[in-house]
């Protein structure tokens, strides 16, 4: 697993490097929030490992940056910022997970390869994919102009890949597989976020606000059924 830490403190970023390293993981480093959406670009990572406190940008405009250029690898915060306020605002950004400091050495492998593997059955294909185009003889089901091909695991708007963050791409496939039909939350949240039990139910909440706001430009809209669950239909 390629993984992207951007930490600037310099004790703390050997040490991870080092320990993560010896876990099989290929660690690439950077330390300024200036540089590090183009070390995002340029290395492609499986996850990214995102401090928050970072000179130049702070670590929420380094995401927030990075989600608007398409660059969609799963983010993990890693911050001694633990208010409930930074976590609200990391998840709205994008972010995929978040851990406090200090932490557990096992516990943060654990969520990164958690991030790594769903990243993996995603099927989840280059960093930015606004040039990526539809392939044809794969599995399909349809939604408005949305198309869902079912063996790779992308999601397309008008044939070009629609880009969202891993937990927005698990919960859209969700609802796709049955175009139309509600999916109770329960299931949704199982599909979002699979064994993560230290995750408060209200979390798939926040993907299905984000989630939401992206699928505005397509025509699609994802409406909230009481008691029943959520579905996709076409129009307002």
């Amino acid at each position: 697993m390629k993984l992207l830490l951007i930490e600037d403190d310099a004790s703390m970023q050997t040490a991870l490097q080092r320990a993560l390293s010896r876990r099989g993981m290929e660690v690439l480093a950077c330390t300024d929030g200036l540089l590090a959406v183009a070390h995002w670009t340029q290395a492609r990572p499986d996850v990214v490992l995102l401090d928050l406190s970072l000179p130049g940008l702070d670590g929420l405009q380094v995401l927030e940056q990075a989600r608007q250029q398409g660059l969609l690898a799963p983010v993990l915060i890693l911050t001694a910022r633990g208010t409930v306020g930074d976590r609200i605002m990391g998840l709205n950004l994008g972010a995929d997970d978040y851990l406090p400091k200090p932490f557990d050495l096992d516990e943060l492998e654990a969520r990164l390869r958690a991030l790594g593997r769903r990243r993996s059955a995603s099927g989840a294909t280059a960093e930015n994919g606004s040039g990526f185009r539809a392939e044809s003889g794969s599995t399909a089901s349809f939604m408005g102009t949305l198309r869902y091909e079912k063996e790779s695991g992308a999601i397309y708007h008008e044939g070009l890949v629609l880009e969202l963050t891993p937990r927005e791409l698990h919960l859209l496939q969700a609802l796709m597989v049955r175009p139309g039909h509600a999916v109770a939350k329960e299931k949704l949240f199982e599909w979002v976020f699979p064994g993560e039990v230290d995750v408060q139910y209200e979390a798939i909440e926040v993907v299905v606000y984000r989630l939401r706001k992206k699928l505005l430009p397509t025509g699609v809209t994802l409406v909230t059924l009481r008691g029943l669950g959520y579905l996709l239909k076409v129009g307002a």
